[in-house]
C-alpha cells in the first residue's frame, strides 16, 4: 500500500513558516492563503496553520534519550538525512538531539537527529542502513 500523509498544525507566522520549511529544509510550497500553507514535507502535505502551536514536553524515553512529545518527520535515504543535518548546521539551527546513530548493531539500527521549527513543533529525521528494517523486531 502507498499512501501520503497529511498531518495538520499550528505556526504562528507563515512567512517565517515558509522561511524555515522551504529555504532551510528545502521542501515545496504548495497552496496556501492567509492563514494557512501547505507543504510538500517529503513527499507528504503539511498543512500549517496560524494558531497557537501544540506543547510539547521531553518525556519520550528512547535508548538514552528523553524525547520531545509529540513529534514528527520522515524516514530519509541516508545521504538525504546528511545533507538535510548540513542544511540545518548551516542555518544555524540548535539540535535537540544532534545527529546521531541509535541501536547500533541492533534490528532497529538508525541515524537520527531532533529539533524545532521556529515554533517549537519538535521534529525528527532518521536514516536506516537498510530501510527494509525500519519496522524490524
Amino acid at each position: 500500500m502507498s499512501a501520503i500523509f497529511h498531518l495538520a498544525f499550528n505556526v504562528t507566522n507563515l512567512a517565517q513558516a515558509r522561511a524555515f520549511y522551504v529555504d532551510v529544509l528545502g521542501c515545496q510550497e504548495g497552496r496556501s492563503t492567509e492563514t494557512w500553507l501547505d507543504i510538500d514535507f517529503f513527499g507528504h502535505q503539511l498543512s500549517l496553520h496560524l494558531g497557537d502551536p501544540w506543547p510539547t514536553k521531553n518525556s519520550g524515553k528512547v535508548g538514552e534519550h528523553l524525547v520531545p512529545m509529540p513529534h514528527f518527520g520522515a524516514i530519509l535515504e541516508l545521504a538525504e538525512f546528511t545533507a538535510v543535518a548540513a542544511q540545518l548546521n548551516a542555518a544555524k539551527v540548535a539540535f535537540v538531539i544532534a545527529p546521531t546513530v541509535r541501536f547500533a548493531g541492533e534490528a532497529g539500527e538508525q541515524h537520527t537527529m531532533f529539533f524545532l521549527d521556529p515554533f517549537g513543533n519538535p521534529i525528527e529525521f532518521k536514516a536506516f542502513p537498510d530501510r527494509s528494517k525500519v519496522f524490524a523486531v
